[in-house]
């Protein structure tokens, strides 16, 4: 338990006389859907495209490094990718290191 959670718990004080334990619960309850759905679940969701997208990745794909740095792939051996970024200057970089293509950048502006 964190110690938010607790200072909730306390805050709530002893449940009154005919009180259902289950409402003095309630606030807290509503919080972690809060969190679960504004927060973990977006996140969670993000991650398993970058996945998709990581996973799909293939020969001539532009693609942008965490970096920054803009290029082409032009191989793909296990978790390393090679990218070409111009006047045949080749970078090898993790797998894990690359973002989205181009194009998904420029349909968000």
């Amino acid at each position: 338990m964190t110690i938010t959670n607790l200072t909730v718990l306390l805050l709530m004080g002893p449940p009154q006389e005919g009180q259902s334990p289950f409402v003095s619960f309630l606030p807290l309850l509503l919080i972690i859907l809060v969190f679960y759905f504004f927060m973990i679940r977006p996140q969670m969701k993000k991650q398993k495209e970058l996945k998709n997208f990581r996973e799909s990745l293939k020969k001539g794909d532009k693609v942008v490094t965490t970096g920054g740095i803009y290029g082409k792939i032009n191989d793909i051996s296990g978790q390393v990718v090679t990218v070409d970024v111009g006047n045949n200057v080749q970078v090898k970089v993790d797998k894990n290191a690359v973002l989205r293509d181009p194009t998904d950048i420029a349909a968000q502006r």
